[in-house]
């Protein structure tokens, strides 16, 4: 009998795999492939797909760059330094009592402007009074005692004329009334010193100047070696503002104040945008801190409407010099390379022309170019990135205004973007 084997079936064929390689090199063919049918101008339809904005059609646009332009004007320029600063009272005073005793009374308010020399506080002078008179009844005793000394030594002179009595006597009596006129010196000494200790109990203004919190109430004992004391007065009628600049800027700011001494210094708010008051700058510091390479300088406000406070953060502008007739453009008109700072003139042809400048000092956002630019030149100041040197440009906007029939400049490329010069 024959025995019947049953076939195992055969496994499905695999499919055929491509190497990586062959892959990677199908795809940079069709990648190529698309690149050149994307840019490729077909059948002269070139500008269609440049006016079409295609995503290579940038590369192949040789149109003229949109620029916004100003014109450069000749003007008087203020030079201003900034720096930060911290407002100061001229003279501030903690008031404290001078003698010991209890706080009977207190004649001011809290905030309150006072005057040099106003009643503040009272302290129980009645202890101060009975020294007073203890040292009037001791001022008495002694000068009587020394009137007596004195005409018991009118008498012993006339007996010592007479030869009625011994020198030495009259010598001793003599000694007698220096030493009761030592006596009556210090007796008035000490009721001076008791009537100032009385005068004492009656606290006033040191200053004149605002009152701060109030630190010892009424009932309390109040002692001369107290630290708190009563009460602040800062003086903010004249008030100072201390700030800091560069020393190398110190040069230029000392020949000012030494020459006229009548540099005008503006203090503004924390945002740098309202104007709190105006000075004038009153001393510079005599030398200068090696940790920061700053000098620290004083101006002085009247502050009549109180709008500076003690230790109040402020922006300050110091008015260094005023340029007379000097050439000037919008910030946006400078870029910068790795040679330095440049703009674009264009001439009346519209062809741009790269300048080299030295940019002078800096206004708000205007800069100042005394020995660059002449009052009248146009410059780029928006649209620098397409802008070349000797190409011709289209101009869509002119000081501010648009030029009638002409695009505006490209997003991306506003004031402050940098070019790259050729």
């Amino acid at each position: 009998m024959t025995e019947q084997v049953s076939a195992t079936p055969a496994p499905p064929p695999r499919p055929r795999r491509w190497p990586w390689f062959a892959v990677l090199l199908i795809l940079g063919f069709s990648g190529g492939g698309l690149y050149y049918f994307s840019v490729r101008p077909v059948d002269g339809h070139d500008e269609s797909i440049k006016n079409k904005g295609g995503r290579f059609s940038r590369y192949n646009d040789n149109s003229p760059a949109v620029v916004s332009v100003e014109t450069a004007r000749s003007g008087d320029f203020p030079v201003f330094l900034n720096a930060l600063g911290t407002v100061t009272a001229l003279r501030s005073v903690t008031v404290r009592s001078r003698v010991d005793g209890e706080l009977i009374r207190v004649a001011f308010r809290e905030g309150q402007m006072v005057k040099e020399g106003e009643l503040l506080a009272e302290i129980d002078p009645r202890p101060y009074r009975i020294q007073v008179r203890q040292a009037e009844g001791q001022l008495l005793r002694d000068q009587a005692l020394l009137k007596n000394a004195e005409l018991d030594q009118q008498r012993y002179q006339t007996l010592l004329e007479q030869d009625s009595i011994a020198a030495q006597q009259t010598v001793t009596q003599e000694a007698l009334v220096k030493q009761y006129r030592g006596s009556v010196e210090m007796d008035q000494a000490q009721l001076a010193n008791a009537r100032l200790q009385l005068e004492f109990a009656r606290i006033s203004a040191p200053i004149a100047g605002l009152v701060g919190l109030r630190q010892v109430d009424q009932g309390n004992m109040v002692r001369a070696g107290d630290a708190n004391g009563l009460a602040v007065i800062t003086q903010v009628q004249p008030i100072s503002v201390v700030f800091t600049l560069p020393e190398d800027q110190l040069p230029a700011v000392a020949q000012r104040y030494r020459s006229d001494k009548e540099l005008s210094v503006d203090a503004y708010d924390r945002s740098g945008q309202l104007k709190l008051a105006s000075g004038k700058l009153i001393a510079i510091d005599n030398q200068i801190d090696p940790a920061t390479g700053t000098v620290k300088l004083r101006a002085r406000f009247d502050n009549r409407e109180h709008s500076l406070f003690v230790n109040q953060f402020v922006n300050v502008r110091l008015h260094l010099d005023t340029l007379r007739d000097v050439t000037q453009v919008s910030g946006a008109a400078i870029q910068h390379d790795a040679e330095g700072a440049y703009l674009y003139v264009i001439d009346a042809e519209n062809i741009a022309h790269l300048r080299r400048i030295e940019a002078g000092p800096v206004q708000d956002d205007k800069v100042a170019l005394p020995a660059h630019l002449a009052a009248g030149e146009s410059v780029v100041i928006s649209g620098h990135d397409r802008v070349k040197d000797g190409a011709a440009v289209d101009v869509a906007e002119r000081d501010g205004r648009p030029v009638a029939g002409k695009p505006k400049p490209p997003a991306g490329q506003g004031p402050g973007k940098p070019g790259r010069p050729d």
